[in-house]
């Protein structure tokens, strides 16, 4: 099964993505990357955050892949006690798993986040723009074309390759 997984930070973000990946490639295997974003925080203010969606295939339970994440931000710094819109070294959300519908206390699949936010969304519809967000059945690409960008702050960080 293939899922999506949101990687924020904006503490130390260069060590914190890079560790974050490899970490990622150590439990899941090959990864798809989309390109990384900046973004202005959400709901606070503070440092500059770079966001990018990985893609996945694994065939764990989706708790399971949770609990990886959850020690992946835990080995990078991140404490128990950090709120939903504070500065942090990563943040690992896995926002879709599949075509899997879950609702069950913090874990919620699909993440709303893919509707709500552009550092979301926009880097989804680069990687995955035909694939359909299992409960509109809305492909990505489109969501993204009608996604409100008037006021979008946020932009594609050139690669270093």
């Amino acid at each position: 099964m293939h899922g999506y997984i949101s990687i924020g930070s904006n503490i130390d973000k260069d060590i914190h993505i890079p560790a974050s990946i490899k970490a990622l490639e150590t439990h899941f295997g090959e990864l798809v990357l989309s390109s990384i974003y900046e973004s202005e925080p959400v709901g606070f203010s503070g440092e500059l955050f770079h966001n990018l969606i990985v893609r996945f295939e694994s065939d764990l339970d989706v708790k399971t892949v949770a609990k990886k994440l959850r020690q992946i931000e835990l080995d990078n710094g991140r404490t128990r006690e950090s709120q939903k819109f504070s500065a942090r070294t990563l943040d690992l959300d896995l926002i879709l798993y599949g075509d899997l519908i879950l609702s069950d206390g913090r874990l919620q699949i699909p993440r709303d986040e893919i509707e709500r936010y552009a550092f979301v969304l926009e880097p989804l519809a680069e990687i995955s723009p035909l694939e359909t967000h299992p409960l509109s059945g809305i492909t990505f690409g489109q969501m993204w074309t009608h996604f409100d960008k008037s006021n979008l702050k946020q932009i594609k960080i050139p690669s270093a390759k």
